[in-house]
């Protein structure tokens, strides 16, 4: 299998395969685990309805997934801003507009800068600082080779303790799900995301405002 690699998108952008499912029937119990999510890029017009809406065709799970989601979030030993970093990284990897579109607003909410967001697009680890660069590097490497190679893990792992390579690997495994399903399904970004910068799009200043 090829990782996507460059800034093509690969889904979100023809009819949706599978419906979304109404937001509104969320279990009383699953909206208030979303209410615990970080910050408020994630929330009201940046809200991910129609991955959710999909999600919840498999009810069964879905609130334990999203349990585990919300609190990985919330206590995982990598800040929110290096989360970001690394879902952004994997956006880019599946080519999957609707993960980056929506992270976008939360990597500037919690500190990423445009330079910041350009470098990570691209894979520019000589841009970034060292532990960022060390988690994009460790996130592509964990992709393309589903391990870690004695030669990265030598140049890269040291930034990172046990409990945040843990976490790295946990936090990986679940936008693998996210860009599986949004590739797979086609989920459409929603309108309110519509001038957020995508991954083929300029990055500057006056772009990326949700509307």
């Amino acid at each position: 299998m090829t990782i996507q690699t460059d800034s093509e998108p690969v889904g979100g952008t023809t009819a949706q395969r599978l419906p979304s499912l109404p937001v509104e029937a969320l279990r009383p119990e699953w909206r208030a685990t979303l209410e615990r999510i970080p910050g408020a890029g994630l929330k009201g017009d940046g809200f991910p309805r129609n991955v959710l809406g999909v999600l919840m065709h498999s009810p069964d799970t879905f609130g334990e997934f999203l349990e585990y989601w919300v609190t990985a979030k919330q206590k995982m030993h990598l800040t929110v801003r290096e989360q970001e970093i690394v879902i952004l990284r994997m956006g880019v990897l599946y080519g999957c507009e609707y993960v980056w579109k929506h992270h976008v607003p939360v990597g500037r909410e919690f500190g990423i800068s445009d330079a910041e967001l350009v470098a990570v697009r691209a894979g520019d680890l000589a841009a970034l600082a060292p532990r960022d660069a060390g988690l994009v590097a460790l996130t592509d490497e964990l992709m393309e080779s589903r391990t870690i190679r004695p030669d990265l893990w030598q140049a890269h792992a040291a930034v990172l303790t046990p409990t945040e390579v843990v976490d790295l690997i946990g936090l990986v495994s679940q936008y693998v799900l996210f860009a599986l399903v949004n590739n797979a399904a086609q989920v459409v970004v929603e309108p309110a995301l519509d001038d957020v910068p995508g991954l083929c799009d300029p990055i500057g200043p006056t772009t990326g405002e949700v509307r």
